[in-house]
């Protein structure tokens, strides 16, 4: 019997204690002076591709898309786009 309390007051004290949630949401943080989006945007619009990657390089982003061709396996395009 006295294990039995034992066990029962462990298991009410973890209750107890508090799991902070984790957002449902991530949390995106963007740099202004070096936004690859328009130039990702313009990439994706004018390959019709799907966007893999947009890294800032200099006053410039390089956007890499993923472009499907016909019946052919998808090719990868890397464009240097001014900012």
């Amino acid at each position: 019997m006295a294990s039995f309390i034992s066990i029962a007051a462990a298991a009410a004290l973890m209750a107890g204690s508090t799991v902070l949630p984790t957002p449902s949401t991530p949390t995106l943080v963007a740099r202004a002076n070096s936004d690859c989006s328009e130039a990702a945007a313009e990439v994706v619009a004018k390959t019709g591709g799907q966007l893999l990657s947009a890294q800032p390089s200099g006053d410039s982003c390089v956007v890499t898309v993923l472009v499907q061709g016909n019946g052919q396996r998808p090719r990868k395009v890397t464009m240097k786009v001014p900012m």
